[in-house]
């Protein structure tokens, strides 16, 4: 039985994509009978509410993956001088419990990034466990943080491409979500062509199909009669919310539209007093639910929002879109002109994606879908099938076994 190591700075019970997925990898890879360690950072950033507060073990056995928890300096919601030393110092703390934790040999480690520095525990897993590196990026850092005006500091910029350089260097595989960024690496990057396959994300649509349970988030949130467009997830720069808060100002006269926020980030409360500022009613900000609740809440929406800033660069699909689709809900995305996704909602036919910045067309577009609930379910339906063809947790890894 080969032995698999799943490194990662966020895994369950908090709740983002990022976690998401890599619950989703490790009960994927253990069902195909591979032994699976997850190796991450300590829960305590985006948490359920319910679950707030709550201590877990640093060290559990979860449906028979062996979850190594880590205790660490803040991630996430500080200001970015501490972020960046917390994640500088990651690594570090991760290996060091693994080195206390397992003993035996690891036939692959899979890495999850961003944040970069969080890659650098690849090559010391490689070095001491004779494991296969496998880098699993999700985007392209420093790039996205150069982009985002988040890094303006010149030597650590190039202190962070240095690094970015080792670890493409140290990788024995690079995997990438979409076509767009496998050429950024290429081009851009010089990464080897030989080194980088496409991995599409996936997504489990089973918990999407069996709601047995009577939760309605209408009720809770008081939503009954309304046109529920929805974003869930994190609230981050990247995202770059306030675009839909613009364009919410602008579609106000369509009283029983709301957008709904649920999730949490370093943007949240920039995006609230936006909205309080200009006295909008239509805009509704909740915390994250739990993830064995948000099929029911997705369920419970008319549309699901995709937003990223427009100053991003890079090509990443927003992982949310699964599970829109998932739940047959069709999409709005303001996405960068150099997404993959306008490419990923026009191949499934899912919904529409227009470029974030550009109000007037982003204002009709929302719209357009208020005034054709008639085809909602039909571009629901389409991205369901799409998603339960070609990006299924099963297809996915059959891909990534050939790596092993």
């Amino acid at each position: 039985m080969k032995s698999i190591l799943i490194v990662t700075d966020i895994y369950s019970p908090e709740v983002s994509s990022a976690a998401g997925l890599m619950k989703e990898l490790a009960e994927g890879l253990k069902e195909r009978n591979y032994k699976i360690t997850v190796l991450a950072s300590y829960p305590r950033h985006y948490l359920p509410k319910e679950l707030e507060g709550e201590k877990f073990n640093l060290v559990s056995e979860e449906k028979g993956i062996k979850v190594i928890r880590v205790k660490t300096l803040p991630l996430k919601k500080v200001n970015f001088i501490i972020r960046g030393i917390s994640q500088l110092l990651l690594p570090l703390l991760l290996f060091s419990k693994l080195k206390k934790t397992v003993k035996e040999k690891i036939d692959a480690v899979i890495v999850y990034s961003p944040p970069l520095p969080l890659a650098l525990i690849g090559k010391m897993v490689k070095k001491r466990y004779g494991a296969k590196f496998i880098l699993n990026m999700q985007d392209i850092f420093p790039q996205n943080a150069v982009d985002l005006g988040i890094l303006k500091n010149k030597p650590l910029i190039k202190l962070f491409e240095i690094m970015e350089k080792k670890v493409y260097k140290d990788a024995d595989l690079i995997t990438f979500h979409s076509e767009g960024g496998m050429r950024f690496l290429i081009d851009k990057k010089n990464v080897p062509g030989e080194k980088i396959m496409t991995l599409y994300n996936w997504i489990d649509v089973a918990p999407y199909k069996n709601l047995n349970k009577n939760i309605s988030f209408r009720e809770k949130y008081n939503l009954e009669n309304k046109f529920i467009m929805f974003f869930g997830g994190v609230i981050g720069p990247a995202q770059g919310l306030d675009f839909a808060v613009k364009v919410a100002k602008e579609v106000a006269d369509l009283k029983d539209l709301v957008f709904l926020f649920v999730g949490d980030g370093s943007e949240k409360p920039k995006i609230e007093k936006m909205a309080e500022k200009l006295n909008l009613k239509n805009i509704i900000t909740k915390p994250f639910v739990s993830k064995e609740e948000y099929p029911y809440l997705v369920k419970d929406v008319d549309v699901g929002l995709v937003c990223l800033d427009g100053n991003n660069k890079t090509s990443f699909i927003p992982s949310k879109m699964l599970g829109y689709m998932a739940a047959s809900k069709p999409i709005v995305a303001f996405l960068n002109k150099e997404s993959d996704g306008f490419a990923f909602i026009n191949k499934a036919n899912c919904g529409y994606a227009v470029e974030a910045g550009n109000l007037k067309e982003a204002v009709n577009t929302v719209r357009k879908i208020y005034g054709e609930r008639n085809k909602l379910k039909i571009l629901g339906d389409n991205g369901f099938n799409y998603a339960s063809e070609n990006l299924t947790i099963e297809k996915i890894i059959k891909e990534l076994e050939k790596a092993f």
